[in-house]
């Protein structure tokens, strides 16, 4: 049996909002991170901004991301963050156009001494521990992740999370887990006071069977799930059943269980999911909470028969509570033996 560690689910915007955080800790995740915001945004108060920092004691640990290039907003975000937050990680890993034109998240990748800056300085201002989450450089030509991370750690960050890709690539070809390796052993006695410094790896981490060969790579301490959750929250459990590490029956095994097919057993999961997801959003009842429930409900329909149909259907619904019920009724159905055609036919909006 593959060694117990941690899973992860990755800081995603739209979609690592509170509730679904909740919902994949229940789902078999052992940390979960904020959705990654922007510090220009805290620093200045947003209520959006900070809509997102909510949290609940069910979480904890609450670890809030935040990016930027302006080393003062992040320090003051890290400080402020800091009253609430058990951990602070900072972004260096988004490759988005409208995070790294800003030399921000991955872009930072690229500059050592100011990505280096900025972690000294948030640590400093900070009464919690901070983490970092980067990629391996800005291009196959400037891989400065070794460099970095032997700085990061040298500081004394709690942990350094690794995608393994560069910024140039965003999410094409596969990820390097052999570069997340060199990153392991580096951090081996990286610490200010020569202790190992743990290393998550993150990148084409979707299954069991992956989850273990990136565990066999790259002898990391943890794994991060970012794509895969997608739609999939069940996808911890999965993992956690397919390495033997999980103990407890799952709240919708007898649901999957009584299911006739394989897609009947895959709806099945999500079904339980998103009624659970509804549930959550109802029981917090933070501003702005349902923000992404379309976004959601759009990725719970991939990869079903019917799916695309239905999908023609949310996408014109407006308010956002509406549609929890076509999407339950929608999943039911397939996990009835009927199709999704059935309900997104006969949808009013």
């Amino acid at each position: 049996m593959v060694a117990q560690v941690p899973l992860y689910l990755a800081p995603m915007a739209g979609i690592s909002d509170l509730a679904y955080r909740l919902l994949a800790k229940e789902c078999g995740a052992d940390v979960t991170i904020t959705e990654f915001t922007a510090a220009s945004g805290l620093s200045r108060e947003d209520t959006r901004s900070w809509s997102k920092m909510e949290s609940d004691p069910r979480e904890r640990p609450f670890i809030p991301q935040i990016f930027g290039g302006i080393v003062d907003e992040m320090v003051a975000s890290a400080a402020q963050l800091s009253e609430t937050a058990d951990v602070i990680d900072l972004n260096f890993g988004c490759p988005a156009p409208k995070v790294t034109r800003h030399c921000a998240g991955a872009a930072l990748m690229g500059t050592p001494d100011d990505l280096v800056s900025i972690v000294e300085q948030c640590i400093a201002a900070s009464s919690v521990p901070i983490s970092v989450k980067m990629r391996l450089g800005t291009g196959s030509e400037n891989l400065t992740v070794l460099e970095i991370a032997e700085r990061c750690a040298a500081l004394g960050v709690l942990r350094v999370c690794v995608h393994g890709r560069t910024l140039s690539q965003k999410y094409r070809g596969q990820a390097d887990w052999q570069a997340i390796a060199q990153v392991v052993e580096a951090l081996r006695n990286a610490g200010p006071d020569g202790e190992m410094i743990p290393v998550v790896a993150n990148g084409d981490i979707v299954d069991a069977e992956s989850a273990a060969s990136c565990l066999q790579v790259t002898g990391a301490a943890g794994l991060m799930i970012g794509r895969a959750a997608i739609g999939n929250p069940c996808v911890f459990a999965e993992i956690r059943d397919g390495l033997g590490w999980q103990q407890e029956k799952l709240p919708w095994a007898e649901l999957v269980e009584q299911a006739p097919t394989e897609i009947a057993k895959k709806a099945a999961a999500k079904l339980w999911a998103w009624n659970r997801y509804v549930e959550l959003i109802e029981e917090i009842d933070v501003w702005g909470s349902t923000r992404n429930m379309k976004q959601h409900a759009i990725a719970f329909t991939k990869g079903l028969p019917g799916g695309r149909d239905l999908r023609v259907a949310l996408h014109r619904i407006k308010d956002p509570m509406l549609l929890a019920e076509p999407l339950s009724e929608g999943l039911q159905a397939l996990v009835s033996g009927e199709n999704l055609l059935v309900v997104s036919d006969s949808l009013s909006v």
